[in-house]
């Protein structure tokens, strides 16, 4: 008893390595998938198709205003035609950086050609672990992921981690924006299903953080995802999602989801001028709607596999779809969204190679946000628990490259190195013994052992390792600051509106 108090005494005494993974920089240098004129080619190439070819909006009222922004509408096929000069005043109008808040400041995030923030994977229907298998997503899921989710200092945002389907969707968003304001200090996502959903999401997170309508409006404080259904169509709640954030101050990142040979061309380069189009136009309605209003371009474009139809990601095509996306964001210089993934079905060495090779296309296209970053598994259709923790390691590694600096001469070791002799070693010199406790990164789920030392251990691989992780991880209590009055008014709230018949998605 008293050496197990010792050793955890020696332990707590042991210097903490300091890291500072909340405001990322991106520390690479943007590659090219195209050469300059060709971007600028596919460019003017969406500005053409918008003219000529539009783009489909079945949303009346997004109809109208696409009408009174000077753009030619046909009711009857439900087509609009945008002029190049709307979709150049709607560029100039949105912002180039965007401030988010968080629940706490210290979680606020800008986003800004530059800067790096990650999310984990998201919007799948079912959840997996090693404990409890696959299944539908749940409530419980939602939960644990969102925890897990604010455990991690480098992921920024909450995602759309899971549907929990045991909660109807009519009352969903209560579960979802209840989860995120007392489980998580991050930056809240809303789902776009329909203004009276939206609106009651809007009215839950500013009771909850105490803030006027006024100073609700008066900056971002959540954002929504805007998928267009491609090819060159704008459906009912995505066009409705549009307006309200917009005409709200909130923020929209606009992600049209291409797979080249599927629904866009088969061809990289296709794929990206068709995914440009869509996004150019949705980024015209929230600045019709609202000009100056928070707006992400984004986008999401992979292959399928040409013998099955199934969708692929971590792809040399993947890789070069993002790169070629990054090359438009900075044409057009708004902050953007790219994302990572995977098609495997377990959290395999499939698994990690092409989440990490999806990753780091987005990397080095200087993607904004990058989402399904961690936990994404069968192309969107699972988030796995102990994927989250072995993806979170390279991301963390990613951070720190993000983080790493000069530090005025000292790193260079010139004492060390006069002092030690030829052939001699480093182990013992005071440069050493200053920062081996904290000089290098500290691996989540990594096994430095030896191969004997790790059989005794119980030989356990990088995922088994992972479920002790986050099961830790979930038995810690809940250590956020909540203000108990606004917990309790956000669950009358919810109690009542539940009462009331809840919000129907609205399609």
């Amino acid at each position: 008893m008293r050496q197990g108090r010792k050793a955890r005494r020696v332990a707590d005494a042991t210097p903490k390595r300091k890291v500072d993974y909340r405001n990322l920089k991106n520390p690479f240098p943007p590659m090219k998938a195209f050469s300059d004129d060709h971007i600028a080619q596919m460019h003017h190439a969406a500005l053409d198709m918008l003219e000529t070819l539009g783009i489909k909006v079945l949303l009346p009222e997004a109809r109208d205003i696409f009408r009174q922004g000077g753009a030619k509408v046909d009711d009857s096929t439900e087509m609009v035609f945008i002029g190049r000069e709307i979709i150049e005043a709607a560029l100039a109008s949105a912002p180039k950086s965007i401030a988010v808040a968080g629940g706490a400041r210290d979680r606020d995030i800008v986003l800004e050609l530059g800067s790096l923030v990650f999310q984990p994977g998201a919007g799948a229907p079912h959840a997996t672990d090693r404990v409890k298998g696959r299944r539908p997503g749940t409530w419980q899921d939602y939960q644990d992921l969102t925890r897990l989710t604010q455990h991690f200092d480098v992921m920024h945002m909450i995602p759309p981690l899971i549907e929990p389907q045991d909660i109807p969707i009519h009352l969903r968003h209560y579960a979802t924006m209840e989860a995120q304001m007392t489980l998580t200090d991050k930056v809240p996502f809303v789902f776009s299903r329909g203004t009276p959903q939206v609106e009651q999401s809007f009215e839950m997170l500013r009771d909850f953080r105490g803030l006027s309508e006024a100073q609700f409006a008066s900056g971002a404080q959540c954002y929504t995802i805007i998928n267009t259904n491609s090819p060159r169509t704008i459906d009912i709640p995505m066009a409705q999602g549009l307006i309200d954030f917009a005409k709200a101050g909130q923020l929209s990142i606009v992600t049209p989801f291409t797979l080249m040979g599927a629904m866009a061309p088969i061809t990289v380069a296709g794929a990206i001028t068709l995914s440009h189009t869509e996004a150019l136009a949705a980024i015209a309605l929230t600045q019709l709607s609202n000009a100056g209003a928070p707006v992400c371009y984004g986008t999401f474009t992979s292959n399928v596999h040409m013998k099955s139809g199934a969708p692929v990601f971590g792809t040399p095509e993947h890789f070069r779809a993002s790169l070629a996306a990054g090359q438009l964001a900075r044409l057009i210089g708004l902050p953007w969204r790219s994302a990572s993934g995977s098609a495997a079905n377990l959290n395999d060495v499939q698994a990690a190679n092409e989440t990490q090779f999806g990753t780091w296309g987005c990397l080095m296209a200087g993607a904004t946000v990058i989402i399904h970053a961690a936990g994404w598994l069968e192309g969107g259709l699972t988030v796995s628990y102990e994927k989250l923790i072995t993806d979170m390691e390279v991301l963390q590694m990613v951070a720190e490259l993000c983080a790493a600096g000069e530090t005025a001469g000292a790193d260079l070791g010139l004492d060390a190195i006069a002092e030690v002799q030829p052939s001699g070693h480093f182990f013992g010199t005071p440069h050493t013994m200053e920062r081996y406790q904290t000089e290098f990164y500290e691996p989540l789920v990594a096994d430095y052992s030896n191969y004997g030392t790790w059989q005794e251990r119980g030989e356990l691989d990088a995922t088994t390792r992972a479920t002790g992780i986050w099961q830790d991880i979930l038995a810690q209590p809940n250590d956020l600051k909540l203000d108990g009055e606004a917990v309790g008014d956000l669950k009358d709230y919810i109690t009542k509106a539940t009462e009331a018949g809840g919000a129907p998605p609205v399609s």
